[in-house]
């Protein structure tokens, strides 16, 4: 894919947080195809290190690597400098980050204040702080701005319980709160910024494979359409569309790409 540029992501310099999850992975794989410059930030310079040359070498300079840690607002900003001086000033920027503290996945019975306040500082706050400075800096750089937040199903409706029963997965209430919220602060992000050429949507995916076990599947396949479980590049393509110009007059748009399995 990557050898066939299309180029509807041509002179776009984007920049994606969580660049080496699997979103954040897939978005750059597509939004690379797309003719796109991508900044990739991580907190883990492994896994970054591991992405990139995981990509083909035709494409690598087209490509920067930042270990940032997007969780302050001082780390943002210093992201955010980098990159406008690696690569000039940003056009658009995918926030998938995800920072999580010892005790996600606590049970609601067991949870500890300590832990709920960081994650939702962490995830919640810091997507505020994000939007923030990047909004900031297509304020400052007079550029026709995209931003697109992560949400999730879990945002829009609660759990399917029965479908955890007998694993050891759950879904915290937390999650719950958090991508709930990043669906609202997109719309009010959306309409504060109104008149200013700037856009912000986000994405709610449903759930991605990752080694869950066989009967989780079932169950989740039970309640979608066509596939069940998606991959990340079916995300990564939702993500991309809402960069380019066929999204244009899409804003303060929440995106959801689960299958059917919220219908």
């Amino acid at each position: 894919m990557l050898d066939q540029i299309q180029g509807r992501l041509a002179g776009k310099s984007l920049l994606i947080t969580g660049g080496a999850g699997r979103i954040g992975s897939a978005t750059a794989t597509s939004a690379l195809a797309e003719g796109a410059k991508v900044v990739l930030a991580d907190i883990s310079p492994e896994r970054l290190e591991n992405f990139v040359s995981s990509l083909p070498t035709s494409c690598r300079s087209q490509v920067h690597a930042i270990t940032a840690d997007v969780t302050s607002e001082a780390g943002i900003q210093a992201l955010i400098d980098q990159a406008n001086s690696e690569i000039g000033p940003l056009t658009s920027a995918v926030h998938s980050a995800y920072p999580i503290s010892a005790g996600w996945g606590t049970s609601f019975e067991e949870l500890k204040s300590s832990f709920l306040n960081e994650d939702l500082t962490c995830q919640l706050g810091g997507a505020i702080l994000f939007s923030q400075q990047i909004l900031r800096h297509f304020q400052s750089n007079d550029i026709k701005g995209d931003l697109v937040h992560i949400s999730s199903i879990q945002g829009i409706s609660a759990p399917k319980f029965e479908h955890y029963q007998g694993t050891s997965m759950t879904s915290p209430i937390e999650y719950s709160a958090i991508k709930a919220g990043v669906i609202a602060i997109t719309r009010w992000l959306a309409k504060y910024h109104s008149g200013r050429n700037i856009r912000v949507n986000c994405v709610s995916p449903g759930g991605i494979l990752d080694s869950q076990p066989d009967v989780f599947l079932k169950r989740y396949r039970a309640s979608c359409s066509n596939f069940g479980m998606l991959k990340a590049d079916q995300i990564a393509a939702a993500v991309v569309f809402l960069l380019t110009p066929a999204a244009d007059a899409i804003n303060g748009q929440n995106l959801i790409v689960d299958d059917g399995w919220s219908l």
